[in-house]
């Protein structure tokens, strides 16, 4: 059996990046990977005969992390910002009787947040009322100085429950696939509770956040989609001579500690890890050799486990009884999301009615997604690449708390569902007989770490893996959604990682 110095259980950006940062210093690693492909949720698919994104399509520009990473890996060339156009709302009439409307997401917020109540977009989502009560904040004192910490809870308190519903948990539930409710407010808007201390009212602290924000696109994207991101990370690490096993089970990992005595009675301890395997799933047994029909085991000197949290708490439980009471904490349900993408022939579109994309508020009737991305419109390499009347619309099926309601529909139930809630979202008459190209993806086990009570779980987490040597672990349900915040974690895993294996 040979020995890895590292081996990083999960192949996602998380897993890849951080067996690159063991790579580069001469170690050898190994990257192990349940799924068919490496990737995660930064995976590509082919529509139509184009090659588009089915899991993240974006980065977020704070910090400048990912645009430093993508650089080093000779990427900077193909970084691009979407069109400014922005996102639209789908919501449900302002009255009784009425029918569901469709308006510009206000600018100049934060998470929804409106930093001018009273605006012309904001009376637009919200009705005059809504507006008045939203402008209500700045006249109510802060009560209380001191940290809140449900997103929604202070906004409905502060601003009333329509700027929650209208506003706010739409796009709440757009990026973090959770209610605004169950937000902490210091992880998705930090800074946010000092700017209400300081400026007397949340619109102001919105508005103070505003200021002090860098100017220009909030994301940006790769030419090519954000999946090449994937296809550089592989070539670089085969450069580096690093094993990548996509179709490997991980069934469990135990360090192994022995000491080894000197000839003077010098004691030396170290410690390695034993990873079992399950068979390849894809082998037929009974025409399988004997190293594909039984459990395999490897060795390594380090592990680096970067799965999502089920998987993580399942394989951690069993090494100590430290790990195993993490796994009885009260972590939220995980959410889960299917897209749907359309390759449709849709001339009405060219327009681009409804911006980049939609955000949906529950209970919007005659509409089931929760979201809309119009891809041709946010982003040029795609439409660069389509016919003229040709667009790729992805939509977003899955609510926090709730079961993805596309679960059991067949692809041509879902196809239909599909056309029809696009032409609800984006005002235009769709037909099932203008779709060129179909394809479904299901994200599950997307626990959020922006959940309240998730910093105090993930400091246990990461408290616990710190006492145990040989051993760390990285993913965006420790660091953060999004690239920005899983590749710094990642990198920072790596280079423990490496630091412990020199020092041995």
């Amino acid at each position: 059996m040979v020995m890895k110095d590292v081996l990083i259980i999960g192949g996602g950006v998380a897993g890849l990046v951080a067996a690159r940062e063991c790579a580069h210093l001469g170690l050898s690693v190994g990257v192990l990977e349940a799924a068919s492909a490496v990737g995660g949720a930064v995976a590509g698919h082919e529509v139509a005969g184009l090659t588009l994104d089915s899991g993240a399509e974006s980065f977020a520009v704070r910090g400048n992390t990912v645009a430093a990473f993508l650089a080093n890996l000779g990427l900077t060339e193909r970084i691009l910002e979407p069109n400014p156009a922005g996102a639209w709302l789908h919501l449900p009439a302002n009255r009784p009787g009425g029918v569901p409307v469709s308006v510009p997401l206000p600018k100049a917020g934060v998470l929804g947040i409106p930093g001018s109540p009273l605006a012309e977009d904001v009376r637009r989502a919200i009705g005059w009322s809504g507006a008045v009560r939203a402008y209500a904040d700045r006249l109510m004192p802060v009560l209380k100085i001191g940290r809140e910490h449900s997103l929604g809870e202070l906004v409905e308190k502060r601003m009333g429950k329509k700027v929650l519903d209208r506003l706010v948990n739409p796009v709440a539930g757009g990026v973090y696939a959770t209610a605004a409710a169950d937000l902490e407010v210091d992880v998705v808007a930090p800074g946010l509770n000092r700017a209400l201390t300081v400026a007397g009212s949340l619109s102001g602290a919105v508005t103070a956040m505003r200021i002090a924000a860098p100017a220009g696109s909030a994301v940006r994207g790769l030419r090519g989609g954000m999946h090449t991101l994937v296809d550089a990370l592989v070539d670089d690490l085969r450069l580096y001579d690093v094993e990548i096993s996509p179709g490997t089970t991980v069934t469990g990992f135990r360090p192994v500690d022995t000491e080894t005595v000197a000839d003077d009675g010098t004691v030396t301890s170290s410690r390695t890890w034993l990873v079992d395997l399950a068979p390849a799933p894809d082998a037929d047994l009974a025409a399988a050799s004997p190293a594909e029909a039984e459990p395999r085991t490897l060795e390594a000197r380090h592990i680096v486990l970067a799965v999502p949290a089920a998987s993580a708490l399942a394989l951690l439980a069993p090494i100590g009884d430290d790990f195993a009471g993490l796994a009885a904490l009260d972590w939220p349900v995980p959410a889960a999301v299917e897209l749907a993408t359309l390759v449709i022939d849709a001339p009405a579109l060219d327009a681009h009615p409804r911006g980049t994309g939609v955000l949906v508020a529950a209970g919007t009737p005659g509409v089931t997604a929760k979201a809309l991305t119009h891809v041709t419109a946010k982003w040029a390499w795609v439409d660069a690449l389509t016919p003229p009347g040709q667009h790729v619309v992805r939509l977003s099926y899955g609510r926090a708390g709730q079961p993805v309601p596309t679960l059991d529909l067949s692809d041509a139930e879902l196809t239909d569902l599909a056309v029809h809630d696009a032409a609800a979202i984006l005002g235009v008459d769709l037909a099932v007989h203008q779709v060129r190209g179909f394809a479904r993806t299901l994200w599950s086990d997307g626990l959020s770490p922006a959940t309240i009570g998730a910093p105090e779980r993930i400091r246990q987490v990461r408290e616990a893996i710190e006492q145990t040597p040989g051993l760390d672990a990285t993913g965006g349900w420790l660091s953060g959604t999004g690239l920005a915040s899983v590749i710094p974690d990642a990198l920072a895993a790596g280079i423990r990682a490496r630091r412990a294996v020199l020092d041995l």
